[in-house]
């Protein structure tokens, strides 16, 4: 059963010129190994993330990690208070879609139990 849905929208260069001020804050040190247009696109999928939970007081942005399989499918990883947030809401599935086109970035998170 579907738990919550959500989807953001990042214009690349906009996001770009704020990279510098919110990186280390909002990504985690796998996640910066990336380059700046994917960033959008995880930036994409952790706002994606608070709307699909109904933005939890006392979220942190890197307690929710975008990670990529063997065939460079991305997934989503929880942690700490946003994982036990997840659990009691009975979510034990995410699902994410990200997708870039021109100067935007998109991501779609389906969570579920």
């Amino acid at each position: 059963m579907i738990v919550g849905i959500g989807i953001d929208l990042v214009d690349v260069p906009r996001f770009e010129t704020k990279l510098s001020t919110i990186g280390e804050r909002v990504f985690t040190t796998a996640e910066l190994q990336a380059r700046p247009e994917s960033l959008a696109g995880y930036w994409a999928a952790k706002e994606a993330v608070i709307k699909a939970i109904g933005n939890p007081e006392g979220f942190n942005f890197q307690e929710v990690e975008v990670v990529k399989d063997e065939h460079g499918k991305p997934h989503i990883q929880v942690a700490g208070k946003t994982k036990q947030l997840a659990e009691a809401m009975g979510i034990s599935k995410w699902h994410l879609s990200i997708s870039h086109d021109g100067q935007m970035a998109i991501a779609m998170v389906i969570a579920e139990n």
